[in-house]
């Protein structure tokens, strides 16, 4: 915009003058963020509608704004910031990212009103700038080393922000003071670990260790304010940091074996213990307890959960324990008492090479029905719509049924897809996606989605025959609208609303035709997933064209002879002559046989169709 353009805008809305610089920042080829529609550039300014013509990175090209309206929602990014030398110098950034990734993060927070910013902030930016999958874990490992960087203050809880500091200041001094400052004996016992985990400079407070050691000790003897977990960690601070004096720290009270005879429930101690001291318990349990460490551990593993699980696993095949995780693996499945953590790490692990003789003789349907019973107890004993990790993992992991089913008969197989109608811990869309996956094996299962047969056929005359491809993609397209779309539409009408006068308010008025495309999107497609029936087109025969056929044709007018697949209703792909079974040409070929001749109508054009060829698709593709 120049300077008469946005004279006009200030006039018209006097209240802007003190937007001037954000409206003079405003400038084609500028790079911007938006709070509903995140990362885009602006390409074009249209003065005589006084727009902004908005490219967005999510697809939203061409995204007309008006400037006094998004003024405080556009943020105008300088050529500095990260995202934008991202998109002008990629290769530069990606370096940076993988040599000197704490530079990213002074970077951001240089480019903040002071200085600052929370984690789910600095998370929000980079995974826009490498998404969201790589950014995890990029910030999990990154957060490490800004504990060791004296220019960063590191916050001690989710809540408070990242800071960058006018004056670096040694992270072992920091953490001293806020370890003299606290009365409370657990943050005292977390403040011990971080001092020890900057172990490499532990000379800049060797002065301070007796001091350090006297206090420590104290907060671990306040049992009446500690968890056992919490007294045990301490324990094992205390002793890392007295054996920088070479102190004896068996002679050290209290001991952690101490805490270990005070304990009634050795599975809740390990869930809170921190994840890096678990190995670390379990050779406590096994020196301690010499004669009974190793059905300890069967018990331990039994009730065991996420990283801990794998610890155990870890630890008992260290120790020669192999028959013994398989027997028990063995007996909690037959008795259909092994939980959904544990079944969680056998269907993670199953082609792992080192895990392998232990998971691999459990691989059958007696698994997948205890994996049932688990997402549905799981279902039961959660009322609220917290994710199910175990029925996720199921859903995502396309080949666990078909490798499970591989060896099951027909009865086998139909009980367990029984089991899964009946399961609370599954959504109808996911219950009709791993039914697919039944199907797609044993099509006679299909009738269970209708019940008996009367039933199955009314259904299948209002059905619609998918092939798994576009169920997959129907249901992608589903889940993001629920998921993403719809929910950011709704923000968007919040943000135009603001903005008052819903008259002459066009961002609203978009945001809302946006709405009723979505919605009426929704609903089709509830409908359509609804009434899809699956098929992989294997039981289609060769002597009549059927949903699956291949048909060689002769066109009456032209001669011309043309090859058409006839698949599912969402198969449509002209270019390489596939035809939806819904098409016109394709409902008159159904049932139809080589020499027989149909007829078209279509825009008042008649044509005649000579059917010279019939072969299966799955034959042919």
């Amino acid at each position: 915009m120049n300077k008469e353009a946005i004279d006009a805008i200030i006039e018209k809305n006097p209240l802007l003058v003190h937007a001037r610089h954000k409206l003079e920042a405003m400038q084609v080829g500028a790079y911007c963020l938006h709070r509903s529609w995140g990362f885009g550039k602006i390409i074009e300014y249209d003065a005589a509608q006084d727009r902004l013509i908005i490219d967005f990175e999510d697809g939203r090209d061409g995204h007309a704004m008006a400037p006094a309206f998004c003024v405080d929602k556009l943020e105008i990014l300088a050529d500095s910031d990260i995202l934008v030398r991202s998109r002008l110098d990629k290769a530069s950034v990606e370096t940076q990212m993988k040599k000197e990734p704490v530079e990213i993060i002074v970077d951001i927070l240089d480019q903040t009103e002071g200085k600052m910013m929370v984690g789910s902030e600095i998370e929000r930016v980079l995974v826009r700038l490498m998404g969201p999958i790589k950014a995890k874990k990029w910030w999990t490992n990154t957060k490490k080393l800004l504990q060791k960087d004296p220019r960063i203050g590191v916050p001690a809880k989710k809540t408070e922000a990242f800071v960058l500091r006018d004056e670096p200041i040694k992270p072992e001094d920091e953490i001293l003071e806020l370890f003299h400052q606290t009365k409370n004996p657990k943050e005292k016992i977390s403040l011990g670990d971080k001092l020890y985990s900057l172990s490499e400079n532990i000379s800049v407070i060797r002065e301070e260790l007796p001091e350090i050691l006297k206090v420590l000790t104290e907060a671990i003897q306040s049992t009446k304010s500690l968890a056992p977990a919490d007294r045990l960690h301490g324990v094992w601070v205390r002793n890392n940091l007295a054996r920088e004096l070479h102190e004896d720290v068996e002679t050290l009270q209290p001991s952690s074996g101490s805490i270990l005879h005070d304990t009634n429930d050795f599975s809740e101690l390990a869930e809170a213990l921190p994840s890096q001291y678990q190995k670390r318990y379990l050779d406590l349990i096994r020196r301690t307890f010499p004669d009974k460490w190793e059905h300890m551990l069967e018990d331990l593993l039994r009730n065991s959960n996420g990283k801990f699980t794998t610890e155990s696993i870890n630890f008992m095949l260290q120790h020669g324990m192999d028959g013994r995780i398989s027997k028990c693996l063995k007996r909690w499945l037959n008795e259909q008492t092994i939980k959904a953590p544990v079944l969680l790490w056998v269907i993670k692990n199953r082609h792992s090479k080192k895990f392998a003789p232990i998971i691999q003789p459990l691989m059958s349907p007696r698994i997948l029905n205890s994996i049932f019973y688990a997402i549905d107890y799981e279902a039961l004993q959660n009322a609220g719509a917290r994710r199910i990790p175990l029925a996720d993992l199921l859903g995502e992991d396309v080949e666990l049924i078909p490798e499970l089913l591989s060896d099951a008969d027909f009865e086998t197989a139909r009980d367990l897809a029984q089991t899964l109608l009946l399961n609370q811990g599954f959504e109808d869309l996911s219950k009709k996606s791993l039914l697919a996956r039944f199907i797609k094996l044993y099509p006679a299962i299909q009738s269970l989605v209708a019940g008996d047969a009367s039933s199955a056929k009314r259904a299948d005359d209002e059905a619609l025959i998918v092939s798994a491809v576009s169920f997959e993609r129907m249901k992608t397209e589903y889940e993001e609208l629920i998921s993403k779309k719809i929910p950011e539409n709704k923000e968007a009408i919040a943000i135009a609303r603001e903005h008052g006068d819903l008259k002459e308010n066009s961002e609203y008025k978009m945001a809302r035709q946006d709405q009723d495309t979505l919605l009426a999107r929704k609903n089709q497609l509830e409908l359509d997933l609804g009434r899809a029936r699956v098929t992989d087109f294997t039981e289609v025969g060769a002597d009549a064209v059927a949903i699956g056929s291949t048909v060689t044709l002769k066109e009456g007018s032209t001669g011309k002879t043309s090859d058409f697949h006839i698949l599912g209703a969402w198969d449509s792909d002209p270019d390489n002559s596939i035809l939806s079974y819904k098409t016109p040409l394709a409902q008159q070929l159904l049932g139809k046989s080589v020499g027989n001749v149909v007829e078209t109508e279509i825009g008042g054009r008649k044509e005649e169709w000579t059917i010279l060829g019939l072969a299966r698709w799955v034959d042919r593709c």
